[in-house]
């Protein structure tokens, strides 16, 4: 399903979709019409195109897939400009850094050798999409930052004793159950309930608050991602921490970001890239310009 269908089912996203139990195929993004902290003016995003434009030197051979791209996103993406949660505007909320929580959807034991073997994947996996955006030691056409450090706030499972480690190292929420039954950090701390930045009610303050999660859920099959998080397979997550790139959960950061699913056509020329599933197991050269043409597409919403 698409990012464009998903958000027409505002409702249903934010209830099933996001911290329910979505039950749905790989590349869904949920959002609401209310996302984020304010709305761009169509002014903003012209010139802020119009300045973007001026750095923007894609290979000549991925000129036109590019263009085609975004002429799609363009024409099937309900609320393109207006939406305000994507990840950009995480990052940028945040000046430079993005919180997650870990959704431990398992009755699999977590020791604290694994809990933080997780941790580590999550920052490098998350990195390589943030290093896309990086060009010769600066951001590539304005993005202001080189490295955007993850740290993660929090662990959501049922049952406490899930949790072999006694440390206070992240917060732990224990029954905390969302609309499905599946264990969820505090919504008080959520950035998916709380886009206009006030976690005054989150025990830990605006510093504990979560901007994505990370839902972990035993005998997941594909995955799920948006401005919530990503969700994939318990087993497949954490029997792919050694591999160098876990594919899957690289996939759904770029709906995170933006990106959009290739399930029914292809750019001209390109056959095989990570954003068209099962082609591409890393981030190749076409996902990353389809990131940086995102970023120049919004930056003026940020006065960039």
């Amino acid at each position: 399903m698409r990012r464009h269908l998903a958000r027409l089912l505002t409702v249903l996203a934010v209830l099933a979709a996001a911290f329910a139990t979505p039950g749905m195929a790989s590349g869904v993004t949920s959002g609401t019409a209310a996302s984020g902290t304010a709305s761009g003016t169509a002014s903003g995003t012209a010139s802020g195109t119009a300045r973007a434009a001026d750095e923007w030197n894609p290979p000549a051979h991925l000129a036109q897939p590019l263009n085609e791209v975004w002429n799609h996103v363009s024409s099937t993406y309900p609320d393109l400009y207006g939406f305000r949660n994507y990840g950009w505007d995480q990052v940028m909320a945040n000046r430079g850094t993005v919180n997650y929580c870990v959704r431990w959807e398992s009755d699999a034991p977590v020791s604290a050798a694994l809990r933080d073997r997780i941790h580590a994947a999550l920052k490098k996996q998350f990195g390589k999409w943030m290093s896309a955006m990086v060009v010769n030691g600066k951001g590539h056409n304005a993005w202001p930052y080189t490295t955007v450090p993850v740290s993660i706030v929090g662990w959501a499972v049922k049952n406490r004793s899930t949790l072999q480690w006694t440390d206070d190292s992240v917060d732990i929420y224990s029954g905390v159950l969302d609309g499905g039954g599946a264990p969820q950090c505090a919504p008080d701390c959520g950035r998916f309930f709380h886009q206009d930045g006030n976690y005054s009610t989150c025990p830990g303050g605006a510093a504990r608050h979560y901007d994505q999660s990370l839902w972990l859920t035993k005998g997941f099959q594909g995955g799920a991602g948006g401005d919530w998080g990503q969700r994939v397979g318990q087993e497949y997550f954490t029997g792919a921490l050694g591999q160098e790139n876990i594919h899957i959960y690289l996939h759904e950061v770029g709906h995170t970001f933006g990106l959009d699913d290739f399930y029914d056509w292809s750019p001209t020329g390109q056959c095989c890239f990570l954003m068209k599933a099962g082609s591409a197991t890393q981030i190749t050269e076409f996902d990353t310009w389809m990131l940086r043409d995102f970023w120049r597409h919004l930056k003026g919403r940020y006065g960039l």
